[in-house]
């Protein structure tokens, strides 16, 4: 990985980390594309500049991060789901995350979701707080997180969608979302690190840079998209997205095929 890879990837990561369109998936495809998907550094890079992603959340809601201990209960309790599910799963995800053809097929079965999330759930009144999420309401949306695990579902569109599906407003889970993000990308980092360590693997002074510079720019480029969804999302709803998904998935698969059938002839 080169510095111009990895400042595309970051800035992939900032737009889509909090977008219901994979960030997962769209660096998946984009790593794939530079040729570096199957490198075990690329793998950890696309999980650690989540950080600088998760860290412009703590920056934008820095006031709502001091509520009370219950606060920090509720997203513990959410957090729970995904902790579970990601040690028992992590070799089956890892195959996964070298797979674009499973990132384009959740992409279309996403964008198919999203396009009828809207009937599907009425919107609640959009003065609603998040403190008054329940615990078992955060559990609820934890199980729906877990769904991202599926590289194309997409970890905020999956808990966005399990808080409507709670008879949350859409303002209301998608700020719940980012706010679960962070002990879930926390705990993934380490996880990853961790197993990065364990493999015997270590990082070179170039690859610790390129990881500096992926979350600076992460960080950056997430600012700017979460002020701009919220609005957004709370005005137009996930048609837009579900669309793009669509697209985006079955271009994916065109591509995929096409240039597989030429290597075979």
């Amino acid at each position: 990985m080169n510095t111009l890879q990895a400042i595309i990837l970051a800035i992939i990561e900032g737009l889509t980390e909090f977008l219901p369109v994979s960030s997962t998936g769209h660096m998946i495809i984009a790593s794939s594309f530079f040729g570096i998907a199957h490198d075990d550094f690329t793998k950890l890079f696309t999980i650690v500049i989540q950080l600088g992603a998760i860290l412009s959340v703590i920056v934008l809601y820095f006031k709502r991060f001091f509520q009370t201990f219950d606060f920090y209960l509720k997203l513990f309790v959410g957090f729970i789901p995904a902790v579970i599910l990601g040690l028992l799963l992590s070799d089956f995800i890892d195959g996964l995350l070298e797979n674009p053809v499973t990132v384009a097929i959740s992409l279309l079965l996403g964008g198919l979701v999203l396009l009828k999330v809207d009937d599907w759930f009425s919107s609640a009144e959009e003065k609603q707080s998040t403190q008054e999420i329940n615990y078992a309401t955060a559990f609820k949306i934890g199980l729906f997180q877990c769904l991202a695990m599926i590289p194309g579902v997409s970890r905020s569109g999956a808990s966005i969608v399990g808080g409507m599906a709670q008879k949350l407003s859409r303002t209301t889970a998608a700020e719940f979302s980012f706010f679960l993000a962070v002990p879930t990308m926390f705990g993934a980092t380490a996880k990853k690190c961790y197993d990065y360590y364990k493999a015997g693997l270590v990082l070179s002074d170039d690859q610790v840079n390129l990881l500096i510079i992926g979350n600076v720019v992460g960080f950056v480029v997430a600012m700017l998209a979460i002020k701009s969804f919220i609005g957004f999302l709370s005005k137009n709803g996930f048609k837009v997205f579900g669309y793009y998904r669509i697209a985006a998935g079955l271009a994916i698969l065109i591509i995929h095929f096409f240039i597989h059938k030429l290597t075979i002839v």
